[in-house]
Parts: structure tokens; C-alpha cells; sequence
């Protein structure tokens, strides 16, 4: 077995977080979209349970080769892991609303990663918080009292290249803010920072990994 040698140790609580039950969790992605594609039956999940924050985000190589979002939903509250995948690896494939609904003809070009989240705490301020490491949450109070808000998990500023004051002014106009944005506003944030566990997985990988384990269904050979 894939966990041998490791069979006599206890199991752990946080053993959904190990990267290669992580990589599973990203290739059920896959399976739960192709299910949906070919109407099969979804396999059982071959991860372990648990109840976690978690976001699943697709993203798609474009013909130049780097991968842009295709799609990102998840929960900040916490949810059953097994449900909670087969939830959101749907939502936001065909849901986010940023985007058209994934097709079949995308799936071979995606990429799937698989984020949860834990350690979350309240900032001092806006800057308190590490690129790379930390997810963060804001909340506002906007025009007539609404309140406003949004999250970035810990990859986007790196990924985005940003530094933390043009991290934290997108994540402003993410919640939906349209006004001017200054140092009054950014302190009057309330922030939250979060970490977490990420692995990410792609279609060739995902298809590959599967027909090895006998785990390929025949049906989503037209793919």
C-alpha cells in the first residue's frame, strides 16, 4: 500500500492535511466532475473525513501555458471534508459566478487545488500578516452601514506578485467597494488571518494516477 511502513503509527486527527491525502482530495475533484459530465455513479471518497474550512479552486492552462482561474468557492466556517469536496469541486466548477460554467472541453486543461484552512486569527491591523503564509478575511462597514467582505487565500498575493497594501486594496474592491481607498479606510478594517494546506493536482496527472489504481471509469474516455 501507498502508506506502508507507516501503518503502525497511530493515526493523527490532522491526517486529511498530509499532501498526499490532499492530492486525493484534488483528484476527487476530478471525479466528481466527470461524474456529473457522464452522469456515472461517483466513487466513494478514498480520503479521510474530518469537518475543515476549505476552498476548492480550478485553474486552467491558457495557450500560452500559465494557469488562470477558472473558478474558486469554499467555506470559512468549516464543513464535513467528504461532502464539503463533492460541494464545492462542483460550485466552482459550473457556479462561480465570475465565470461560464467549466465544459467537458476544458476538463483535459485543468488543474484542480484543494485548500484547508485553519489557524485563524484577528490581526492587530491590515499590514499584520505574512505574504505566502497567511489567507486573510476583511470586513467594513461601507456607505449607509453595509458591511462588506472578502477573503484571498494564502497563494493569491504571491501569486499575484503583489505587495501587502496592493494585496489588501484588491481585496477591498473584491468585497464590492467602489469608492476612493485610503489610509482611513485600510484602518478601519477588520482583518482576520488565517493558513493553509494546499496541493494541487492536474488532469494528466489525475488521469494517469487513476488508470494506475484501476480507478478510471471507461465511460470518461471522452474526455
Amino acid at each position: 500500500s501507498m502508506r506502508s511502513g507507516r501503518g503502525s503509527e497511530p493515526k493523527r486527527e490532522q491526517d486529511a492535511t498530509d499532501k498526499d491525502q490532499l492530492e486525493e482530495q484534488c483528484r476527487y475533484c476530478f471525479d466528481v466532475i466527470l461524474s456529473h459530465f457522464f452522469r456515472t455513479a461517483l466513487p466513494s471518497p478514498r480520503f479521510p473525513g474530518g469537518h475543515f474550512p476549505l476552498f476548492v479552486t480550478w485553474n486552467k492552462v491558457d495557450s500560452r501555458g500559465n494557469l488562470v482561474l477558472r473558478g474558486c468557492i469554499g467555506n470559512l466556517s468549516g464543513i464535513d471534508l467528504h461532502q464539503g469536496i463533492v460541494k464545492y469541486a462542483n460550485a466552482s466548477a459550473f457556479d462561480d459566478r465570475r465565470f461560464s460554467p467549466v465544459s467537458l472541453q476544458e476538463v483535459r486543461a485543468l488543474e484542480c487545488s484543494v485548500t484547508l484552512l485553519h489557524n485563524f486569527e484577528k490581526a492587530e491591523h491590515y499590514l499584520d500578516w505574512t505574504i505566502g503564509r497567511h489567507g486573510l478575511i476583511i470586513e467594513f462597514e461601507a456607505l449607509r452601514g453595509s458591511v462588506l467582505s472578502a477573503t484571498f487565500l494564502p497563494s493569491v498575493c504571491e501569486e499575484q506578485g503583489w505587495s501587502q497594501q496592493e494585496c489588501i486594496d484588491s481585496l477591498i474592491r473584491k468585497a464590492g467597494f467602489k469608492g476612493s481607498i485610503d489610509s482611513g479606510l485600510r484602518s478601519s478594517l477588520s482583518v482576520t488571518r488565517y493558513q493553509g494546506c494546499k496541493a494541487s493536482v492536474d488532469y494528466a496527472r489525475y488521469r494517469r494516477d487513476r488508470v494506475g489504481e484501476n480507478m478510471w471509469n471507461s465511460a470518461w474516455n471522452r474526455v
